[in-house]
């Protein structure tokens, strides 16, 4: 299947705001089988290392890492399905399964072969999932604060959740993650943070805008429906063959036993904690996370700060 090198066909704001910080590079899309469009992008040379976001987020996030590791690999980030300016699909599911199949055939698609997978919360559980799965054909993990617990996100500050247990529930469920907006999005997200000064204004703008788009709360209540789908994943680190770095923030969410879970599961893992670092560590330590994917692939000595 050949990709399409075009911005999804949802409004000129889907490119608008990646293209801010991200000058040159493409920004495409491809469609998956099931007719699923994947935003993207594309940027660098060098080894081929893609980066998968975390809950309720989307490529954006990437936007202070991907400069830093750009001249060095070959960076693609994508939007998931039902996340940023994908196809919502909100009927389909959300589940890691779902969402590690369709990463799957993403990279299969654009050709890559034994790239390193580097993600973010969901986005570093469906790199250790998809890294089990294809075995050798991974070159390399790189998982920051895993998501595959409970409660997470609900962990955040009390906003969250009271907002998150409300949207899971029946009957008033859609309402309530009907009623997203930014305030909402902003205070829940700043539980993510040791420095809530971290999340970009026009970052939460952003989300606020893809927030607006006909079925994305429905969409994004799948997703957090599915969340124990997330939690049995753990059990598909066993079969992982490639050299894993998990990362976590001081201030994450995991507790020691949810980190040390996910530490006895993975094969050997190499273990960094960041200190002064909540979730979302693309966005609060961005030259650590650099620093950490370049040592670790021999592209140049750094210290990680």
């Amino acid at each position: 299947m050949t990709a399409q090198f075009t911005i999804p066909t949802v409004g000129e704001e889907a490119g608008a705001y990646t293209r801010r910080w991200l000058p040159s590079g493409e920004i495409a899309t491809v469609t998956l089988r099931d007719g699923t469009r994947i935003r993207y992008v594309r940027g660098g040379r060098g080894p081929d290392l893609v980066l998968t976001h975390t809950v309720r987020t989307q490529l954006d996030l990437f936007q202070r890492v991907i400069p830093l590791l750009a001249p060095h690999f070959t960076v693609y980030a994508l939007d998931l399905p039902g996340f940023g300016w994908s196809d919502l699909k909100p009927d389909l599911p959300k589940d890691e399964p779902t969402l590690r199949a369709a990463l799957r055939e993403f990279i299969a698609i654009l050709g890559i072969e034994r790239p390193i997978l580097a993600g973010e919360s969901i986005g570093a559980t469906l790199s250790l999932s998809l890294a089990a799965e294809l075995g050798d054909r991974v070159e390399r993990v790189f998982a920051f604060n895993t998501y595959d617990y409970l409660p997470g996100l609900e962990r955040s500050n009390l906003l969250a959740s009271v907002i998150i247990k409300s949207v899971r529930a029946p009957v008033v469920g859609p309402v309530f993650a009907a009623l997203e907006n930014r305030a909402i999005t902003g205070g829940i997200m700043s539980g993510g943070f040791h420095d809530p000064r971290s999340l970009p204004s026009d970052l939460l703008d952003e989300y606020a805008r893809v927030g607006g788009r006909a079925g994305y709360s429905k969409a994004a209540r799948s997703l957090l429906k599915a969340l124990p789908s997330f939690v049995a994943a753990r059990t598909r680190y066993r079969s992982i063959t490639a050299p894993v770095t998990l990362v976590w923030g001081d201030k994450d969410w995991a507790n020691p036993r949810d980190r040390a879970g996910v530490e006895t599961a993975v094969p050997a893992p190499e273990v960094i904690t960041l200190e002064r670092t909540g979730h979302f560590s693309a966005l609060e330590r961005p030259q650590a996370w650099a620093d950490i994917i370049l040592a670790a692939t021999a592209t140049k000595a750094s210290a990680i700060r």
